[in-house]
């Protein structure tokens, strides 16, 4: 049950942003310039990068949304599942195994991040942008994923269930209409 009260119809942050819209938008456009707009990593493989913390988190409601959006975009669930289980077994490039062992050090703590990852990045063909992104993306979903659980947010069980708002997602992004506030007490 949610900490605070939120419409019991929207799971995870969809809950949270209608109860706060003026936080919303914001939150939206950062989740859209870091996993949707045009950028040299594709989105599918920025939403395995956010799928990945929030299962390093054990944020379900964020695990399990996108790597549904992260599937969309690269027409493999079992690929997806296996990157954000574990990266480094999974059939992905080394790049992005690179930066998502970048990301994983960043949701442990920013100092985690050593030289010697970055090299390795760098060496797969990682710009300076791509890694930036990760460390981001990475320090962001961990901002999200403390916010949908610090406020106990519904999360729905069946994680089949997230495929239709991803489908939206993917096709859309982030920007798309945000949910409504729900009458408040």
């Amino acid at each position: 049950m949610p900490h605070i009260h939120v419409s019991a119809e929207l799971p995870g942050i969809r809950a949270l942003l209608a109860f706060r819209p003026e936080t919303a938008g914001p939150l939206a456009a950062l989740a859209n310039a870091l996993l949707h707009a045009p950028n040299s990593l594709s989105p599918g493989e920025r939403e395995l990068i956010a799928a990945h913390v929030s299962s390093l988190n054990d944020c379900d409601y964020c695990r399990d949304s996108h790597a549904a959006i992260a599937a969309c975009h690269l027409g493999d669930e079992a690929a997806v599942r296996s990157a954000v289980e574990d990266p480094e077994s999974a059939p992905i490039s080394d790049k992005l195994k690179a930066l998502l062992s970048i990301a994983a050090r960043v949701q442990q703590g920013g100092r985690q991040v050593r030289d010697e990852d970055v090299a390795r990045a760098r060496r797969h063909g990682a710009t300076d942008t791509e890694i930036h992104d990760a460390v981001l993306i990475s320090a962001a979903f961990c901002m999200f994923n403390r916010y949908v659980d610090g406020l106990a947010a519904w999360t729905p069980s069946d994680p089949g269930g997230y495929h239709a708002r991803a489908r939206l997602v993917a096709e859309h992004g982030y920007s798309i209409s945000l949910p409504q506030p729900a009458t408040s007490s």
